[in-house]
C-alpha cells in the first residue's frame, strides 16, 4: 500500500478523521538507518491514536538541518521503508527546515516525540499548543542512534569504549 500523501491529501484525510472522532497523532524524522529506537518511538505513537502520520525529512530537509551529512539512504529508499511497518498509516515527505507549517496546516490531536527531548524542550512546542494539540514523549531512553551505528561501521565494526 502507498502510503506516501501530499500535504493537501493529509490536510483532507485528518479533516474527516477528525470529524469521525478519531486522534490523530504526528511525529518526525529522517529515519535513515532505521534502529530498536526508532521502531518503540513508532510503535508507542500509533498507541496514543487511531492514525500515526510520520513526516520525513527529505534529502535537501536534512542537508539544511544536520550540514553535509551524508545519509546512508536516499528519501525515496527511506519512505520505502517505513512503508512496510504497519502501524504507520501515512507518510508525508518535507523539505522545510522545521515541521512547523505542517504542524499549523494538519493540526494533528497529538504530535509525538523521541526522549531526547521533554514537553518543554520540543522544538514545535509553541506551535502545537497554539491550536490546541498535546505534545507526547515516546519510546526508550535515547540508547540508539543513526549516528552511533554510523561511527560504528565507519570504525569496522569496534565499538567505542563509553
Amino acid at each position: 500500500m502507498n502510503k506516501l500523501r501530499d500535504i493537501s491529501e493529509l490536510k483532507q484525510i485528518t479533516g474527516e478523521l477528525k470529524k469521525s472522532g478519531k486522534t490523530v497523532v504526528f511525529t518526525n524524522g529522517c529515519f535513515d538507518i532505521l534502529h530498536v529506537g526508532h521502531i518503540r518511538c513508532l510503535r508507542e505513537a500509533k498507541a496514543l491514536g487511531d492514525v500515526l502520520i510520520v513526516a520525513v525529512n527529505s534529502d535537501e530537509s536534512v542537508a539544511v538541518n544536520k550540514g553535509s551529512r551524508s545519509l546512508f539512504y536516499p528519501q525515496d529508499e527511506r519512505v520505502e521503508i517505513l512503508e512496510s511497518i504497519e502501524y504507520i498509516d501515512y507518510i508525508l515527505l518535507f523539505s522545510h527546515k522545521s515541521v512547523d507549517p505542517i504542524l499549523k496546516e494538519l493540526k494533528p490531536d497529538i504530535h509525538a516525540k523521541g526522549t531526547d527531548y521533554t514537553r518543554r524542550t520540543v522544538p514545535e512546542r509553541d506551535t502545537v499548543l497554539s491550536y490546541g494539540g498535546k505534545i507526547a514523549i515516546v519510546g526508550d531512553d535515547k540508547n540508539h542512534s543513526s549516528t552511533q551505528i554510523k561511527n560504528e561501521i565507519s570504525n569496522n565494526g569496534k565499538s567505542q569504549p563509553g
